[in-house]
């Protein structure tokens, strides 16, 4: 058997666990990464993986994990989303005789101008998702995609603030915006030790999924006239990645107690037009959630969205993210 260093599980599968404890109902984890889990409940054996809690259709999961299928149903159903399309590895292009390959793409991107968003189409937490700007840059990100994930999305990059939206069995439950993953300079340190020592200090609450040596970290900074060596002005912020999602870095800023009525059931309809009970809404708003949806994207929808980070803000968050699960045993138990 490989043996590795055990991790502590993530601090919202410790919250699902101590909340379904309290319950007295009976609780087995998968003892090497604490992620899995088998609940016990009146109904019978409910299994839980990471963010995945049992509570969506599978058909309707999967339809979500698809960013491509999602955002055609979400645009035919009058959704604003993001404009883009989707392009094939060389094998699965071949294998399924279509001509939408990596040339195509490069084509797609020089139509849509540069600019582009590359991503994979079934990814999560920001990995190998890239800003780029240059056709070096382009295939870098369209290959790193490729070793992952057979199908790739590139988008036009839409202005506005990040935000997610977290809707459970028809009701709101919280909002946070994701700022991009930044540095503030003290004149004295290299951005290579800045960086560093910011990946650390998210590491010691919840898990990253980039490191220092992340070319797009290289390619965000080239753009800002920066290199790792270089020592940015105290006081300086510098942009390390142009992506917000909380796995890569960013930062999470809860703006729960002020989302406008409009936003809450704006979110809560879409969740229920794709389907699912639990729903993670990425939007980009010109506009912050206090005011009226009015000029905005639905980026994606996500029918397991992780709230580690968010559950780690702070003592309201965490509190937020215990009741989200104790309403999720509930429905779970009956």
């Amino acid at each position: 058997m490989q043996t590795h260093e055990r991790k502590q599980p993530p601090l919202a599968s410790r919250l699902l666990r101590a909340e379904a404890k309290k319950r007295g109902l009976k609780v087995l984890v998968e003892p090497d990464w604490g992620i899995v889990v088998q609940l016990e409940v009146p109904r019978g054996k409910r299994y839980l993986r990471y963010s995945s809690l049992d509570v969506n259709t599978q058909a309707a999961a999967e339809i979500a994990k698809d960013k491509d299928y999602a955002n055609f149903f979400m645009k035919k159903m009058g959704y604003p989303t993001v404009s883009g399309k989707a392009f094939y590895s060389p094998l699965w292009a071949k294998t399924i005789g279509s001509k939408q390959s990596s040339k195509a793409a490069y084509v797609y991107a020089r139509t849509l101008g540069f600019p582009v968003f590359v991503k994979p189409n079934s990814g999560s937490q920001g990995r190998s998702t890239a800003l780029v700007r240059t056709k070096q840059e382009f295939d870098r990100a369209l290959t790193d995609v490729f070793l992952h994930d057979r199908v790739a999305l590139v988008q036009k990059p839409v202005a506005g603030r990040d935000y997610r939206i977290v809707v459970f069995n028809g009701k709101f439950v919280c909002a946070y915006e994701r700022r991009p993953f930044s540095v503030i300079g003290d004149g004295k340190s290299s951005l290579r030790s800045l960086i560093k020592a910011a990946i650390q200090g998210h590491k010691k609450t919840e898990r990253l999924t980039i490191d220092i040596h992340d070319p797009r970290i290289r390619e965000c900074l080239s753009r800002g006239g920066y290199t790792l060596r270089s020592v940015p002005p105290k006081g300086t912020e510098v942009l390390v990645l142009n992506i917000a999602n909380l796995s890569s870095g960013g930062t999470g800023v809860d703006v729960t107690d002020t989302v406008h009525p409009a936003w809450k059931k704006l979110a809560v309809a879409l969740a229920r037009d794709m389907n699912l009970t639990l729903a993670g809404i990425d939007v980009l708003s010109i506009d912050d959630l206090s005011t009226v949806p009015k000029r905005f994207r639905i980026l994606e929808i996500n029918a397991s969205p992780g709230l580690d980070h968010y559950a780690a803000l702070g003592k309201k968050t965490r509190e937020r993210t215990r009741a989200l699960y104790a309403d999720i045993l509930t429905y779970l138990s009956k």
